[in-house]
């Protein structure tokens, strides 16, 4: 007889089945966000046009700051996505949402590996939890949801490894594992993890089977978290008097933030993009009342471990995998808000699967019946709060507005929405400039944008007064350019000269830049230097006519003729309806004694514009110096 179960084939049809609904329940809850746009930052990491190249993905990899965060396999493959479906967004939201309902399916394994009650019920959980939103409803955040499968993947991998000590799983788990930190450091805390998991099984840890295979793992941990904290401050900016807390001050933050997650997790309730960002004060008196929870919650925990480790393995796991975000370490958006809810996307794992699995040995008491009911309305309520939150995300103007209505003092936001109709020429755009600075005064980016719509309106005195109080902004080159532009406007040449070389100083292939300070130049009557200038521009703007045809006027007032004649032929190949080039080119070929080709010149000139007295007499005292009278073409 074969001694083959033979419920083994229905167990394994069974549980397919069971994963399949999990990807589709997942891709139903998140249906709003499949129809939604790019948001906020997601340019930043949908691959630019500078780096769509191989040379390009070369950057990727060996150029620190060519990205917005040095992840290199992340962006490798946010660069083999845009080969496959470009700027259409919906492609990004469709492996965001495969890769979270992935995960969901990896936990499940990991948890059935372990042999936790409740695995099924905790995938489901994980991948119709409402926090999840933000990390998979946001393209950004695809190194949230690409870097988790791999945890998980390690994680699934170093536990076969520890069943048999086999060298080939081991490696397994390490490429893993390095795969992980490579989209997202905050996985280098997976070795301490697994540590966590070790003592959960045995009670006990030993340096020779628990802590030796895992050193490779927290050397490149720690360099990865290192680096990325060190790019984190030298090219994010990551630093300054926005982050200056004292220690016991990112003491007292990182246990309030502890509370506000957990909080969040067990009571998914008024979920915002950007929460309100605390005042964190060593003297207050009841900010230590939070740090006073925390330790009271783990000596609890602590004393419960008698009885069970697993609600202590979970807070350590938790409170663990946040470590990087909860203070310690200057986080950029530390600037907006000391919280949010993408920080804790991995995290919650440690609260989801204990919870889950308490929830599972109170459900064996029930009637299947009732047990399926239970887990059902927990399911369809976190689903329902899903599908609202994904809803947020379905275009910028909402997404900002909804965050808005959530949040009122979210300058960020208000500048943001500020941006987006000023794009659009919508007039509430300065409302929503002025909101913003309403809110933080000192805010320099908003002041940048407010002086950049003043300018466009021609309101160059209130646009140096905005910009005036933007130079403190990390966008100092684009402050620099429309300050001389406002400047130049208001007949200020000097010092409109002064901001363009600051800006060209700053960016030397911006071609604007140097077209501005040429201008200035030349109406200070500085040609030489004007068109040293209007010769940079063109090398970043090889096909720009303006700069060319304000080069040969450059060249034509020190007497350069044939320099002049080059320049203005130069931009009539790209503009070739300017009569006014044309004349000029006439005028400087007839300088320069080529009588012949002026007519030329001229003769096109009349033919654009037959009824212009001066293009008449231009042409005929060219006609004249030839020896040929005559008043027509």
């Amino acid at each position: 007889m074969n001694g083959s179960d033979p419920e083994a084939p229905r167990a394994r049809l069974r549980e397919l089945a069971g994963m399949t609904l999990i990807f589709l329940v997942t891709l139903a809850a998140y249906g709003p966000a499949l129809r939604a746009g790019f948001i906020w930052n997601d340019s930043d990491y949908v691959t630019k046009a500078s780096l769509r190249s191989l040379a390009g993905l070369g950057r990727i990899w060996f150029q620190v700051g060519a990205t917005e965060q040095y992840y290199p396999l992340l962006h490798s493959a946010f660069w083999v996505e845009h080969r496959l479906w470009g700027d259409e967004p919906l492609g990004y939201h469709l492996l965001n949402v495969a890769l979270h309902a992935t995960s969901a399916i990896l936990l499940l394994r990991v948890l059935r590996q372990l042999a936790i009650p409740g695995a099924w019920l905790a995938a489901f959980v994980f991948a119709l939890h409402p926090v999840c939103v933000e990390s998979v409803a946001w393209i950004s955040e695809e190194k949230n949801t690409l870097s988790t499968v791999f945890y998980l993947l390690a994680l699934l991998a170093y536990l076969r490894f520890e069943d048999d000590r086999r060298p080939g799983r081991y490696a397994l788990a390490t490429a893993y594992f390095v795969i992980a930190v490579l989209c997202k450091t905050v996985t280098a805390t997976l070795p301490a993890a697994l540590l966590v998991l070790a003592w959960w099984r045995r009670g006990t840890l030993s340096g020779r089977r628990d802590v030796r295979p895992l050193v490779p793992w927290f050397a490149f941990g720690a360099i990865g978290g290192l680096f990325s904290g060190w790019v984190e401050r030298h090219y994010i900016g990551a630093e300054g008097s926005a982050f200056a807390l004292s220690g016991w001050e990112r003491l007292l933050l990182a246990s309030r933030a502890l509370w506000f997650y957990a909080v969040k997790l067990v009571w998914p309730a008024n979920l915002i993009f950007f929460y309100p960002r605390w005042v964190i004060r060593s003297a207050n008196l009841a900010a230590y009342g939070y740090l006073l929870a925390v330790l009271a919650a783990f000596a609890g925990l602590i004393w419960f471990a008698r009885r069970g480790r697993a609600a202590l393995a979970g807070a350590l796991f938790f409170a663990g995998t946040l470590f990087p975000t909860l203070g310690f370490f200057n986080v950029y958006a530390f600037m907006f808000s000391y919280v949010a809810d993408h920080w804790q996307y991995l995290a919650c794992l440690g609260l989801i699967v204990p919870l889950c699995a308490g929830l599972a040995r109170i459900g064996r008491r029930l009637a299947p019946a009732a047990r399926w009911a239970a887990a059902g309305l927990i399911l369809a309520v976190l689903g329902g709060l899903t599908w609202r939150q994904a809803g947020m995300y379905n275009d910028m103007e909402t997404f900002y507005r909804t965050t808005i209505a959530k949040n009122p003092s979210a300058w960020m936001a208000h500048n943001n929405l500020g941006v987006y109709l000023a794009e659009r020429k919508r007039p509430e755009a300065q409302a929503e400039y002025e909101a913003a600075l309403a809110i933080r005064p000192d805010y320099p980016l908003a002041h940048l944008n407010l002086g950049v719509l003043y300018l466009d309106a021609g309101r160059p005195e209130a646009a140096v007064a905005q910009l005036t109080q933007a130079l403190g902004t990390q966008h100092r080159d684009e402050v620099h350019l429309y300050l001389g532009e406002a400047l130049a406007d208001l007949h200020r040449d000097a010092e409109a000269a002064d901001q363009y070389a600051i800006d060209a100083q700053l960016e030397p292939e911006n071609g604007a830049a140097w077209f501005g300070l040429g201008n200035a130049q030349a109406r200070q009557g500085k040609f030489a230097e004007a068109a040293k200038a209007f010769t940079a521009a063109l090398q970043d703007m090889p096909e720009d006519p303006e700069s060319a045809f304000a080069l040969g006027d450059a060249e034509a007032a020190q007497g350069h003729y044939p320099a002049a004649a080059s320049a203005y032929r130069r931009g009539l190949a790209h503009a070739p309806d300017r009569t006014e080039a044309l004349n000029n080119l006439g005028n400087v070929l007839l300088l320069s004694g080529q009588v012949g080709a002026a007519i030329d010149a001229y003769r096109e000139a009349v033919r654009r514009r037959p009824d212009d007295p001066a293009l008449q007499a231009s042409l005929q005292a060219a006609l004249d110096a030839q020896g040929k009278g005559g008043a027509g073409p």
